[in-house]
């Protein structure tokens, strides 16, 4: 193996994630890669409504704000760009991604999208065992909004080989972003399995961004984290056998430690020893965490073994309407009015023959996270109520707003700043397709 290092950036962690911490690891960071990841369970559903309506749409909202600020530092300090900012429309977000190019001078600019993740049709036509809940895909009906499948580091792969600049894909499994360059630039075999797992823990650790620097972490007088106000997002420096030292812009603000890379890696993993990914089953087990230095983490020791014979495929589908109305009391008896409040709603609703076992009400302050008990001895200067519930009618969601909005004169005393919103329920099922029903494509748009 060789001696070089690819030192790989992490643009955001989600798509409303800022945009300044990406374009300072552009400008300081000394980056080969930086990837933004964007996507979450629901993110491409809510993409693919935004398609219906305009064939052209469906990619990141942030796109055009993110990759105007960020393609022309990345084009001078030749930093190539990852993202799974395609969300439901890759090819229109690549097409967009060469209008800005143009648009800003960049000619020649080379942006690859990622197709081969949208199998609705497939979905739709055959019926498969839904894997988190009771029944089958075809039991949810035409209220299906997308369905795509967890890709793995195949189409970035072949799009960096030919020569893309910025390559933009819909649904991957969030590491894949970060393991493609790797797998690309290191030459690593697809049945490299413990090379592939160490990748894997590398993406996992990078994929939150800022939560690597210490957001999502921080614990005033516990874990105290320094600067949150500018966070910086995390970059690492990889080694051809996996092994990689994480950390930061010496100007950013946050930390990098043990153990806000602890905390990151065991983040949303049902398993350490199975993180079942399109590309490996990778094991964090026997991971070793040092500190090199200040904000330095060195991380290796994962391992993996043969990847799965199916991927996942999240299915988006619409399952009613969520109607919430909210009213605030302050004064003495503040919670007891409140509590008034949320049995004159109750009520109100099981007269109109509401299932009240799907609305939720809640005095925030007192019970709206924390339901073991109301604490007995707590008596705010004042609550907010907030009564939410799930309907199959949007007449239904709206009777829930309309009846804390009436609170203003039929309720208790001093209620005041009402707010109320309907809106649909996005849900989403999981199932598994054989990987070969799943076809990764690439389209090189030049600008």
């Amino acid at each position: 193996m060789s001696d070089r290092r690819i030192r790989i950036g992490a643009g955001a962690g989600f798509s409303g994630d800022r945009i300044e911490p990406a374009i300072d690891l552009l400008e300081h960071g000394e980056l080969d890669y930086l990837a933004f990841e964007c996507l979450a369970e629901r993110t491409i559903g809510l993409a693919q409504a935004a398609r219906q309506i305009n064939p052209d749409g469906g990619y990141d909202p942030l796109l055009d704000a993110r990759l105007r600020a960020a393609l022309p530092v990345a084009r001078r300090n030749g930093v190539r760009l990852i993202s799974n900012m395609g969300a439901a429309n890759p090819l229109a977000a690549a097409r967009a991604t060469t209008r800005i190019a143009r648009e800003l001078g960049l000619t020649g600019y080379r942006t690859a999208a990622v197709l081969g993740d949208d199998v609705l049709d497939l979905i739709m036509a055959r019926d498969f065992p839904l894997i988190d809940r009771e029944g089958t895909s075809r039991d949810l009906g035409s209220s299906v909004v997308s369905a795509n499948a967890y890709l793995g580091v195949a189409g970035i792969v072949e799009a960096l080989s030919l020569g893309a600049d910025c390559v933009l894909t819909g649904r991957v499994c969030d590491p894949a972003l970060f393991l493609a360059p790797l797998v690309h630039a290191f030459g690593w075999l697809p049945d490299d399995w413990d090379r592939l797992g160490q990748g894997t823990a590398i993406g996992h650790l990078l994929e939150c961004a800022g939560q690597l620097c210490g957001g999502y972490f921080a614990d005033p007088g516990v874990k105290d984290v320094p600067d949150l106000a500018r966070l910086g997002f995390p970059y690492a420096d990889v080694a051809a056998d996996g092994s990689a030292v994480f950390g930061k812009l010496e100007s950013a603000g946050g930390l990098i430690n043990a153990a806000t890379c602890k905390e990151q890696l065991l983040y949303e993993i049902l398993d350490p020893a199975a993180y079942l990914q399109a590309d490996v089953v990778a094991d964090f087990t026997g991971i070793s965490i040092a500190e090199p230095a200040p904000d330095q983490v060195k991380v290796s020791g994962a391992t993996g073994r043969q990847r799965p014979d199916t991927l996942k495929v999240s299915i988006c589908y619409e399952d009613g309407f969520i109607g919430e109305g909210q009213i605030s009391y302050a004064g003495p008896g503040a919670a007891e009015r409140g509590q008034l409040a949320t049995a004159i709603v109750r009520e109100r609703l099981r007269m109109k023959g509401m299932d009240t076992s799907q609305v939720q009400f809640d005095l925030i302050g007192i019970d709206a996270v924390d339901r073991r008990e109301a604490c007995p001895a707590h008596h705010p200067r004042e609550v907010r109520v907030r009564i939410a519930g799930r309907s199959d009618t949007q007449d239904g969601a709206e009777a829930i707003g309309a009846e804390v909005e009436a609170l203003y004169t039929n309720g208790p005393m001093g209620g005041g700043g009402v707010s109320r919103a309907t809106r649909k329920v996005l849900a989403v099922a999981s199932t598994l397709i054989d990987r070969n029903l799943a076809d990764p494509r690439v389209k090189i748009e030049v600008a």
